[in-house]
């Protein structure tokens, strides 16, 4: 049967379908030996597919781990500065896996890493509202003001963005630390949200996706998620 070639780089677990589309616009995937196109299908059992240089293969057994990424490594699979990489961390496990979505350079906490194409689609497609949920510490106070911009959405130079949550906000000394909650997933979103508040960013930790949490996962470590989980992450909508 035949597919489209960014479904079966997905499912592969090269990519999520997103990546290879542009992998595929960018020309690093052949199709028979000639360049592909947005829109070709095509059955592994029959034809041969290249991606950068190596031939896809059917796809292999699905792998999901949620990582409580530590401050210090990017989270993509490749670095042109040579800075450490989240599959770092992972490097025991045999199957290739890609971040689901980003945590930048010092920006720590839960990042899912897989080979499971579909899932990364559920989970990082706009529209399905997957909270995510961040420990935020700042310099200076958080105003009732401020909460209230947050909960209405916040004017960023690509766009406004949709309501926020905070909760259990506290302060210490001259600083404050708060948990926010959104679901989309704009470039260093939470740190330009505050920086459009006048807040600085000190210290930034996402501690639950969803239902998902950090419960017993020191830093730097991790845990395969379960049949159940991955099911029901596929299933949010």
């Amino acid at each position: 049967m035949t597919e489209r070639l960014q479904k079966l780089i997905a499912q592969a677990g090269l990519a999520s379908r997103r990546e290879a589309e542009r992998w595929i616009e960018e020309g690093k995937v052949l199709l028979n030996g000639s360049p592909a196109k947005l829109g070709d299908r095509a059955d592994l059992s029959l034809d041969q597919i290249h991606v950068d240089g190596k031939i896809l293969r059917s796809a292999q057994e699905k792998v999901t781990i949620l990582l409580n990424k530590p401050r210090g490594y990017v989270s993509t699979l490749k670095d042109p500065g040579g800075r450490r990489l989240v599959t770092d961390l992972i490097d025991n496990i045999p199957q290739r896996l890609f971040p689901v979505g980003r945590l930048d350079y010092n920006t720590e906490g839960l990042l899912l890493l897989t080979n499971d194409g579909e899932l990364a689609q559920q989970v990082s497609h706009p529209r399905h509202h997957v909270d995510k949920t961040y420990l935020v510490k700042v310099r200076g106070r958080l105003s009732e003001k401020m909460v209230k911009q947050f909960e209405r959405g916040l004017i960023l130079e690509d766009g406004k963005t949709a309501p926020a949550k905070v909760e259990n906000s506290r302060t210490t000394g001259s600083s404050c630390w708060f948990e926010l909650t959104i679901h989309e997933g704009k470039n260093r979103q939470v740190r330009r949200m505050c920086e459009a508040l006048g807040l600085t960013v000190v210290r930034l930790k996402r501690i639950r996706l969803d239902f998902l949490d950090l419960k017993d996962i020191a830093t730097g470590r991790y845990r395969c998620l379960m049949d159940n989980e991955v099911e029901r992450l596929k299933k949010i909508k």
